[in-house]
């Protein structure tokens, strides 16, 4: 089995998940009493946080490709960002520390075309809805073209995931709103919904929407086992 590096602690409340989604998996997997040989490398997401909001994605990068070149000097045969929005600058890292990283967008694209689907609604921070790289990646490699909120509505959700579900959160009348932004994506055309931020599966259920689901903290986590084991 192969050792995952797992880049975290952004927040911490998903990392939690990651630990426990890839852990389980092993287990599924393999039974006895398998678990998942990983390294986990957790950031103080006040740090990461800062350099978002003040577009400096240089001093961000930096503090992962720092993760990253410990993660490696630990053993760790390939690296896992446990965050969508920080996948902005997964290239950067990857080079700089020059181990392979499992790319989010890619494992989200590749479950959303073996369902067949083309378009699809996308829900995350604001870095993630307004900004290119996520839906470009999309775009040119998988041929899914991205729905976003309108604007007043990315502000809904960027507001949730900072204020309440990176501090652990977990409020009904959020749902209720990020619900009605997916039911508004549906009737422009979303066949599916891209849960887009790895906080999100907290507050949104596959059963709470009509359309297919893609939580991506569960697909990343699921895809880096398949890695880990050579599958």
């Amino acid at each position: 089995m192969k050792v995952i590096g797992l880049i975290g602690g952004m927040s911490w409340n998903s990392t939690l998940e990651y630990y426990r989604l890839i852990n389980e998996e092993v287990s599924r997997r393999l039974g006895s009493l398998h678990s998942a040989r990983l390294v986990l490398y957790s950031l103080d997401f006040e740090e990461i946080e800062h350099a978002q909001h003040e577009d400096n994605w240089d001093n961000a990068a930096n503090v992962l490709v720092e993760a990253g070149v410990a993660l490696k000097q630990a053993g760790v045969d390939f690296l896992v960002i446990c965050t969508n929005t920080m996948h902005k600058v997964a290239d950067l890292v990857a080079e700089r520390t020059g181990l392979s990283l499992l790319h989010i967008v890619d494992v989200a694209g590749s479950v959303i075309t073996e369902h067949g689907l083309r378009r699809v609604g996308l829900l995350g921070t604001r870095f993630v809805m307004d900004e290119s790289f996520y839906q470009e990646k999309l775009r040119i490699g998988f041929g899914v073209e991205v729905l976003v909120p309108k604007q007043t509505e990315q502000d809904v959700v960027h507001r949730i995931i900072y204020e309440e579900l990176c501090m652990g959160k977990i409020e009904d009348v959020s749902r209720r709103a990020c619900l009605k932004i997916v039911e508004a994506l549906r009737g422009r055309g979303a066949e599916g919904i891209i849960l887009g931020c790895t906080e999100l599966p907290l507050l949104i259920q596959p059963d709470d929407v009509s359309v297919a689901v893609f939580d991506t903290t569960r697909l990343h986590a699921e895809a880096a086992v398949k890695l880990a084991l050579g599958e």
